[in-house]
């Protein structure tokens, strides 16, 4: 994700209330969401889908200190899928990651094969494949031994910028996991297949101007999703300066993202009201 000139401040939030009950889908009793802030950890883990798909793959965590390979605080944590956009890398969004792994989630992003910064035969076309690739990353990292016990496999997020965005979608196909809770999909829309399976909570969060994926595809994905979700509109902002601290719209959409991760991952009835009442 590139920094971008940063557009006119302020949000929407629109929230289909009707489906939308005080609790996120599959709702169960966890513990509340952490209260503290925690110091960020980070480990890069060298994974791969088969010798043609190899995905490192950057795990932030909450830490006892902060710091590469830091021993990870005491859990267990909800875990974040989280995709980057065409041309990038998960170093790219450390800014608002940290941000959430801080709040209490651990969030892995694995570089993708054919549409990272510096893939080689790079082709959009691949983006189909990468929520395979999503997933397995998940269950890999849910493996780790150096985790055993700090992570809570029952609690699954999922959440992409650009054709990250488009990547989210797809993991919310027929037959996913009921443990995949909830998903934010940024500045993308829709997959084939989509908004199917299991209920599971979505929010999307795109700029009015955006030049690269245009608003109204992200309305028509949200029109198709039948479960509990929200639209966070961004008025004059672009693709993605709004990711960008100190950018016009990035506490907002901190804030938002923060509520929506507490409310699926943690049951925070707090985080949920604070939803409803944006906008």
């Amino acid at each position: 994700m590139k920094r971008f000139v940063a557009g006119l401040v302020g949000v929407v939030l629109l929230i289909a209330s009707a489906a939308c009950g005080a609790q996120a889908p599959h709702a169960a009793s966890f513990a509340a969401a952490p209260a503290i802030t925690f110091p960020v950890g980070i480990r890069i883990v060298a994974l791969a889908r088969g010798p043609a798909r190899p995905l490192p793959t950057t795990v932030w965590y909450p830490a006892l200190f902060a710091g590469r390979d830091a021993p990870i605080a005491a859990g267990p944590f909800p875990v974040v899928i989280y995709s980057h956009g065409l041309h990038s890398l998960p170093a790219r969004h450390a800014e608002i990651i940290s941000r959430w792994v801080a709040a209490g989630f651990v969030v892995a992003a694995p570089a993708y094969p054919r549409t990272r910064e510096d893939a080689r035969n790079f082709t959009r076309a691949d983006v189909r494949n990468q929520p395979a690739d999503a997933w397995y990353v998940v269950g890999k990292v849910l493996a780790l031994p150096v985790f055993a016990g700090h992570l809570d496999g029952s609690r699954i997020g999922a959440a992409g910028h650009s054709a990250g965005g488009y990547t989210t979608a797809g993991l919310f196909t027929p037959g996913h996991d009921h443990t995949l809770r909830g998903g934010i999909v940024i500045a993308g829309a829709g997959m084939a297949g989509a908004f199917a399976g299991p209920p599971a909570a979505m929010l999307f969060v795109h700029g009015t101007q955006d030049p690269t994926v245009p608003i109204e595809a992200a309305r028509a994905a949200y029109d198709r999703v039948r479960w509990p979700k929200a639209f966070l509109a961004l008025p004059g902002q672009d693709h993605g300066a709004y990711l960008t601290p100190g950018q016009p719209g990035f506490a907002k959409v901190l804030a938002t993202t923060l509520d929506f991760l507490r409310w699926t991952l943690y049951d925070d009835p707090a985080a949920r009201g604070r939803l409803a009442l944006v906008g």
